[in-house]
């Protein structure tokens, strides 16, 4: 490998590291402005969401310029693959905390249907999700990623309960109506989160093991590796 190429390469990995831990923060933050009402802090995360959006733009190009400038192949063409994706995974997500935020602006009462709903029984498990997904990066780690993948059930059958609970308040108290109709979006958000914080996971284990994960079939006792496929196979 050529010095300027390899240069690039961590310059790459580099940037990626710093959004993950932009991007986890922006989390943090939108949640806790979410469960206290913090205007102040929500508008910090709405606020930076454009420097996500910037180091999301500088991450893409950096790729681009590395396909168009080199012939990368096996483990560096597959840092390349998995840095597209998981950049766009991680400013999917800023955006998200980015949306929430907004919510805890627009719906001062918010917070006090967070807490009665008891939503950071989801927040929580989405957080470690995002959290657990990033360390699997940073530390090329494909057992913590593995072990990620099973939570993404947690948070899916979480999500469908409070939404049902939410809907329930709604209906016995119409005054909550419109915040509670921001609510369910934030709640499909948070768990639209968890599902970007699961593909981080899955470009983790193909990038370290060069494994393609398809139709994750996850029980109670993790992930069934019958469903993952070596990345040389041709697809079906």
């Amino acid at each position: 490998m050529n010095k300027p190429f390899e240069e690039d390469l961590d310059k790459l990995r580099t940037r990626l590291i710093r959004m993950g831990s932009l991007v986890e923060e922006q989390v943090e933050f939108a949640f806790r402005a979410l469960r206290e009402g913090n205007a102040e802090l929500a508008r910090i995360v709405v606020e930076r969401d454009d420097k996500v959006d910037k180091l999301d733009l500088k991450i893409d190009k950096q790729c681009q310029r590395i396909f168009a400038l080199n012939q990368p192949v096996a483990s560096d063409l597959r840092l390349l693959l998995a840095a597209v994706k998981i950049n766009n995974e991680l400013e999917r997500i800023g955006d998200m905390a980015s949306d929430i935020a907004e919510v805890v602006l627009h719906e001062p009462r918010v917070h006090v249907l967070v807490d009665q709903l008891g939503l950071t029984r989801i927040t929580a498990a989405t957080y470690k999700m995002l959290k657990s997904s990033i360390d699997a990066f940073i530390n090329n780690d494909p057992d913590l990623a593995t072990h990620i993948l099973p939570s993404d059930a947690t948070v899916d059958q979480l999500y469908a309960q409070l939404q049902a609970e939410l809907i329930d308040v709604m209906r016995e108290r119409p005054e909550d109506i419109s915040t509670g109709a921001h609510l369910l979006i934030t709640l499909h958000d948070i768990e639209r989160m968890a599902d970007h914080a699961t593909n981080i996971a899955e470009n983790v284990i193909f990038l370290v093991q060069a494994k393609l994960v398809r139709h994750r079939n996850v029980n109670d006792e993790g992930l069934d590796f019958s469903q993952i496929l070596d990345a040389s196979r041709d697809d079906d």
